[in-house]
């Protein structure tokens, strides 16, 4: 425990600090102050000392120069436990400061105020971070509050503790602060660079058991800066690298629908999607349509999973691991008899806005994640003469949603809102449209078929027509557009156009 006789406040934003230094009063802690902070306390009749009175020194250079004297940082620096620190600060007159109350000039917010250069340079704040660095690196010594969010827990702090900040919080703080001067000389290193400098700073969760492969080692880790979704293994083996790529794509998928909702996934890509109003009815149609694929698959649902649903997941053989919002007691007490099964529980209405990267030798691409929200009649167009049923959009609506998650050239057949066959992963569009059709098991008469990317040659189309498929979603766009539709209005297939394409590489 620190108890907190005297504090330096020294603040660019004042929002709460009255308030804080109020606080600080009421446990008798003696206030040193600058400039216009100490106007602000002294007006609201909080008696503090001005730094200069101190330092016997006045602020100069127009405001550069209030706190850089040794009579602050050592008194910041002085370690307490040290005799002869205690000694050399007594000699020279200077007593220890026990909290750092700093936030600092806006430099990231001042960028957008289109200031000329010479203007933005005097955001750059010196003395503010000088202070916190100083006191997190003596933080067995010094509290440093770093920004306003955190006087309240600071004040339920030293309430609780009779004037004293704990050792966590001492630490937690001296992190903190490290972070936030981190990201500040960032922002300033981008600035004079003239352009982005991303810095990744990431913090591990746990090992997995190895990479994709087993001679790979591997980590999950999530950025500090973000929160990550969180998940809770209720059984199992521990998670491998695969099993975390599967999983997303599980998740991604289901939240997709609001309707229940059953997801089957095979080294990233679906290969049963179904919903139904009974959840046990769409993991049984999703697992139908391809029951070879689904071997050692990753299940999702994106409801309470209940007994039914796990008897038909035992019954549907080996699987490695099922991801839910979560689970009925039988449901869980069916799934203790796999010990090996991962049964994973997740919040899968949290929204993770992270990034999408991936790694090439050319360096690291990075792009927004593929969210399209608006799915609906009136942001697709249809094209050809032949319209749609209404059975059918709804099949369209639900092909368009599961041929996102795909590997391009992607291909989903759907029928009664069921995939009975999927294309994926093909250096031509055609070979994606051929393994669909024969994955569908001649199950795809009077269904609709979904295309991530559009069509550019009249064989796809032939061998939709040969399949007995009545509908074709695809994006549109390319230079064969008219010989497309002139080609479906002669086999009488009605086609669609999303005006967006959906390649998953």
């Amino acid at each position: 425990m620190l108890k907190i006789k005297r504090a330096i406040i020294s603040v660019w934003s004042k929002k709460g600090v009255v308030e804080f230094a109020k606080k600080l009063k009421d446990f008798n802690v003696e206030i040193l102050s600058t400039g216009k902070t100490s106007q602000i306390l002294r007006k609201n009749g909080i008696p503090c000392k001005e730094i200069s009175e101190i330092t016997g020194y006045p602020t100069i250079l127009s405001g550069r120069v209030k706190t850089l004297h040794p009579k602050i940082f050592g008194a910041i620096l002085a370690n307490k436990k040290h005799p002869l620190h205690l000694e050399e600060i007594k000699r020279l007159d200077i007593e220890p400061i026990d909290m750092v109350v700093v936030n600092f000039y806006p430099f990231k917010e001042a960028l957008g105020e289109n200031l000329s250069f010479e203007q933005q340079l005097e955001y750059i704040d010196i003395g503010g971070p000088a202070l916190l660095r100083a006191g997190a690196k003596n933080f067995k010594n010094v509290a440093c509050v770093s920004s306003p969010s955190q006087y309240q827990e600071i004040i339920e702090e030293l309430e609780n503790n009779n004037g004293c900040v704990s050792d966590e919080t001492l630490l937690k703080l001296a992190n903190e602060v490290f972070q936030i001067t981190s990201d500040y000389d960032n922002a300033i290193h981008s600035y004079l660079k003239g352009k982005e400098i991303l810095v990744w700073k990431m913090e591990k969760i746990c090992d997995l058991r190895y990479g994709e492969n087993p001679h790979q080692k591997a980590s999950l880790f999530k950025l500090m800066e973000k929160d990550n979704l969180g998940f809770n293994q209720l059984q199992g083996k521990e998670l491998s690298f695969n099993n975390l790529l599967d999983l997303d794509t599980c998740l991604s998928l289901v939240k997709e629908f609001t309707e229940p909702a059953a997801v089957i996934v095979k080294h990233c890509s679906p290969c049963g999607v179904a919903l139904d109003k009974k959840l046990y009815r769409a993991y049984v149609k999703a697992h139908q349509s391809d029951t070879i694929s689904s071997f050692g698959g990753i299940i999702g649902v994106n409801k309470k999973l209940d007994k039914y649903t796990a008897k038909e997941i035992i019954k549907s053989g080996f699987k490695e691991c099922i991801v839910a919002p979560c689970y009925s007691k039988e449901a869980l007490k069916l799934f203790s008899e796999k010990k090996n099964l991962r049964v994973i529980e997740v919040d899968i209405n949290k929204i993770i806005d992270y990034k999408d990267i991936k790694k090439t030798d050319f360096g690291y691409l990075i792009q927004d994640n593929d969210r399209v929200v608006d799915i609906s009649k009136t942001s697709f167009k249809v094209v050809t003469k032949k319209k749609p049923s209404q059975k059918e959009w709804k099949d369209m609506f639900f092909a368009w949603k599961v041929v996102k998650f795909v590997k391009s050239n992607a291909i989903v057949i759907a029928k009664n809102l069921t995939t009975s066959g999927i294309g994926g992963g093909q250096p031509s569009r055609v070979g994606a449209v051929k393994i669909a059709i024969e994955n569908s098991f001649k199950s795809s008469k009077g269904a609709v078929l979904a295309s991530d990317g559009f069509f550019s040659h009249e064989d796809s189309v032939k061998l939709i027509k040969k399949a007995g498929i009545k509908t074709i979603i695809q994006p549109g766009g390319s230079i064969m557009d008219e010989k497309i539709i002139e080609l479906c209005n002669q086999l009488n297939i009605s086609m669609v156009f999303a005006g967006i394409r959906h390649f998953r590489h």
